[in-house]
Order: C-alpha cells, then structure tokens, then sequence
C-alpha cells in the first residue's frame, strides 16, 4: 500500500490527542515511580526487619511480573474486591509501581556509592538520620542518577502501547483505530512512530544535558 502524505496529514490532530495522553500518563507515572523507588531504596537500609523484608517482597514481586499481568489486575481484578480506578489512574499506577521497583535499584547502587566517609562523618557530628539522608546522602546520590532516571523514562514511554489493554486512549491506541477505521496502516503507525521518536530523541538529550551539567 502506497504511503499518502495527505492522509497522514489529516490523521495528525487524532494521533496528537492520542500523544497527549500518553505523554501525561508517563510523566504522572515517572514521578510515582522516581519516588517509589526513592522509598523502596531507603526501606532497604532500614534496620526494621520489618520494613526490609516488605520491600524485598515488593521487588520480588513487581520485578518477576510482566506489566500487562500488573495491569490487567489493578484494572479487572481489583474491582472484584470493590476497588475500582479509572483508566488513566490505573494507567499511571501501574507504571508506578512497576518501574517503581526498577528506578530502586538505581537509587540503590548510588546511594553505595556515597563514600563511607560520608555516613561516619554525619555520625561523628550527631546528625539526625533524616539530616543525613537530606543534606549528605541524597545530594550526592541524586548525580549518578540522571541518566538511569532518563533511560527508564524514555522506556516508560515504549511500554505505553501495553496501557490499550486497559482501554486508555494512548498514541498507539489511537493509531490503531485508525487503521481500523481506514484500512491503511502505513500512514498512522508511521506517523506513530515519528511521534515517539519526537518526544524519546528531546528527552535523551535533554537527560544527557542535566548529566553534563552535574559533573560540573
């Protein structure tokens, strides 16, 4: 089927609609998952037994079980337990939690990579722990985390397609209707396409930037 740029130029405006949505549902779901995985890092060094074993459960489980399983629970499971979300909710929900458990092994290994120093430093002048992990730990653990943070975004981004099974009107879930609609699906998924590549491409180097800028 021969690729007609004046249909692909007519089907821009639904695919946009359809980007937006996948846009905010990355974003929301990024920052959950940024500050999941913040939490889930600190859990881990806790010296409550306690809170260390959940978190380690946690890992287990969102580490060892596909996205779309994820999904499809919190969205037909959950509402058999009289829990019902709305589809974008679930969406960026989801994301969450599942990168969640990914974005804490980063924040895991850079945390160990503040020097011991740092923590018998903060000992020694009596800080409170909360002291230590704000003004010491953190600051230094935050560098080397840039541009793990950008990778896992720009994945969050790749699985969205995944987010359709649960009905929510994404980029890819609107070049599809498309096609169905039409018949023709080299405009739309090239279109699609060209999408993603616009949003991953600015954020890889906008990501690249923020790591330049925190060696300085």
């Amino acid at each position: 089927m021969i690729f007609d740029p004046a249909f692909a130029w007519s089907i821009i405006p639904d695919l946009f609609d359809g980007l937006l949505v996948t846009v905010q549902v990355v974003i929301l779901g990024f920052l959950l998952a940024t500050l999941i995985g913040l939490l889930l890092a600190i859990a881990q060094r806790t010296r409550h037994t306690v809170i260390r074993r959940l978190s380690s459960a946690y890992l287990s489980f969102f580490r060892n079980t596909p996205l779309m399983v994820q999904l499809y629970v919190l969205f037909f499971a959950l509402p058999l337990a009289g829990i019902t979300l709305p589809a974008m909710s679930t969406g960026v929900i989801g994301l969450g939690l599942y990168y969640g458990s990914y974005i804490a092994e980063g924040f895991r290994g850079a945390i160990e990579g503040v020097p011991a120093g740092q923590w018998e430093a903060a000992r020694a002048l009596d800080f409170h722990a909360t002291t230590t992990w704000r003004r010491i730990v953190l600051p230094q653990a935050l560098k080397p985390m840039v541009p793990v943070l950008g990778n896992y975004l720009i994945g969050m981004f790749k699985e969205t397609p995944l987010l359709a099974v649960i009905s929510i009107p994404e980029l890819f879930q609107a070049a599809k209707q498309i096609a169905g609609m039409s018949y023709r699906y080299n405009e739309p998924y090239t279109v699609m396409a060209l999408m993603f590549l616009a949003i991953s491409i600015p954020t890889s180097l906008l990501f690249k930037y923020f790591e330049r800028r925190s060696h300085v």
